[in-house]
């Protein structure tokens, strides 16, 4: 099974050489981290840990994976893995994401946290509801079954395409998994750990941010319903 991993990163250059050390390299082809506009030297670092690096200057978490997918679809990989470069994900735990779609018994694997050991305030309260609230509505009106939006996820790259996904902003991983609810993929979820990320957050380190991030995920999950 031929694998890619997806690391969108902005101003990540303390965190990502921790990252890729943490990448089990033997379950990849091959690494692609998307610089989306960072003012450090997080090109540098992924240079320097061995992985391919692409620019998407447009900020945003889904133009960064846009981008990492419009640079793969030349090389059309079964799977690629999506996961944060701020050392958050516990990287080495891949392979669990990997073994559902490896046996067949999935084609979307969401790395869920709520279930999964959690190092004390990785999580804070305000992601806690978001997740709570987002997955409730995507339960309520379209029958999907998550407790999670966790970056950490492995989805097969053809089903993914199938997707057409669009959103260039915080409202991807729910797009994702509410096309595939309605697209009828095989989603499963595994629990992952989940640390604190290094530094601090782009989003839900700000109470502006995490309103923003809020508002569009929300919007993101009524759109597909209107």
């Amino acid at each position: 099974m031929r694998v890619a991993a997806i690391l969108p990163a902005r101003n990540e250059e303390a965190a990502l050489p921790l990252v890729l050390r943490a990448i089990p390299r033997a379950l990849l082809e091959e690494i692609v981290v998307v610089d989306n506009g960072s003012t450090d030297r997080t090109g540098a670092a992924a240079r320097a840990g061995g992985a391919t690096l692409i620019f998407e200057p447009r900020p945003g978490y889904g133009a960064a994976c846009l981008a990492a997918l419009s640079y793969l679809d030349r090389k059309r990989p079964d799977v690629v893995v999506f996961l944060d470069a701020d050392y958050s994900d516990h990287a080495e735990e891949m392979e669990s994401l990997l073994a559902p779609i490896r046996s067949d018994r999935a084609d979307l694997v969401i790395g869920a946290r709520v279930p999964g050991r959690r190092e004390a305030g990785a999580l804070p309260p305000q992601a806690r509801f978001g997740n709570w609230l987002a997955t409730l509505l995507m339960r309520r009106l379209y029958g999907a079954r998550f407790t999670d939006l966790g970056p950490f996820r492995a989805v097969r790259f053809e089903a993914l395409q199938r997707l057409a996904m669009r959103d260039r902003g915080c409202g991807w991983t729910v797009e994702m998994q509410v096309k595939a609810t309605l697209a009828g993929l095989r989603a499963v979820e595994v629990p992952v750990s989940y640390r604190r990320r290094v530094g601090r957050s782009k989003i839900t380190g700000t109470f502006r941010g995490t309103i923003r991030a809020g508002c569009k995920i929300l919007w993101v999950i009524a759109r597909h319903a209107l």
